[in-house]
């Protein structure tokens, strides 16, 4: 008994431990993006356009694209995520096809996005014609995050009980209406999860759009669909990497990563709310 209770308080410091490092490797990332950008960041900064060869005014143009290229791919990877999840969990038998699909989309998730990059450059901007364009990124981005949606999807389904659909069925309910009104309901806060974790990849990838949707400058703002975007995660890449005037774009780079991380945590915010709403109406609070 005694070293049972040795082994469970140390497990208990062992799990501590590992939650206290990462809380602190976050707090010292936040840290840093915090106190070298907040100094840029400025009601300029925010609305108005670059100048003065990327070393003075804005990113406004980079706010905006960023907000299409992730709206955009959202959009296009949500509902076909959640259908492919429902389609897999709900009506399709437990076989070696079944169990062949659902290893192959966790497969997918694990590769570089370098690769969708590539591919997004060979389809949709050469071989469908879309060309560098706010649509080419917006599927590039879509089918990046796809495996993921579908994966925390298929989670957040399977975790309903299978007695809430046997006594909907009871009922007279058809298998559609089932999943419609008790399954897709009591799920949506796991697909909301799943939905805030794909959001944070799609804003922050620079490799997909880098091939497919973005530039380094460009005058004014996207007018449609297909038209060239600047990024942030893009014209971060730019100003440390390609820049000819280090000390000031350096600076303008670590606004724009500040600026990106409270996108981030912004749009996440809104979705843990309407997550935590959907919650407390199906507990009936």
């Amino acid at each position: 008994m005694k070293n049972s209770n040795i082994s469970q308080k140390a497990g208990f410091f062992i799990l501590f431990l590992c939650m206290f490092i990462t809380l602190f490797f976050l707090g010292v990332l936040l840290y840093f993006i915090i106190s070298k950008g907040i100094n840029a960041i400025s009601w300029e900064f925010l609305t108005s356009a670059p100048s003065g060869g990327m070393t003075e005014g804005g990113v406004a143009p980079a706010i905006v694209g960023t907000i299409y290229l992730t709206f955009g791919a959202i959009v296009f990877s949500l509902p076909l995520g959640l259908a492919c999840a429902i389609y897999l969990t709900e009506y399709t038998p437990d076989n070696l096809v079944t169990n062949i699909l659902r290893i192959s989309i966790n497969n997918l998730a694990g590769v570089p996005s370098v690769v969708f990059g590539l591919f997004g450059l060979a389809v949709f901007v050469k071989y469908l014609g879309f060309g560098v364009s706010i649509l080419s990124g917006s599927l590039t981005l879509g089918i990046l995050i796809l495996p993921g949606i579908i994966s925390a999807s298929r989670e957040a389904l399977t975790s309903i009980p299978q007695s809430f659909r046997e006594a909907s069925l009871a009922l007279g309910a058809t298998r559609w209406q089932t999943i419609r009104k008790i399954v897709l309901p009591a799920s949506l806060p796991g697909i909301l999860t799943g939905v805030i974790l794909s959001i944070g990849r799609a804003a922050g990838e620079t490799a997909p759009i880098l091939f497919t949707a973005a530039v380094f400058y460009m005058k004014g703002y996207p007018n449609s669909v297909f038209s060239e975007a600047m990024a942030l995660p893009y014209h971060i890449y730019g100003l440390m990497m390609e820049g000819t005037f280090p000390e000031k774009q350096s600076q303008i780079a670590y606004g724009c990563a500040l600026i990106l991380l409270l996108m981030v945590l912004l749009i996440s915010a809104i979705a843990i709310y309407f997550r935590q709403r959907q919650r407390r109406i199906y507990n009936g609070k």
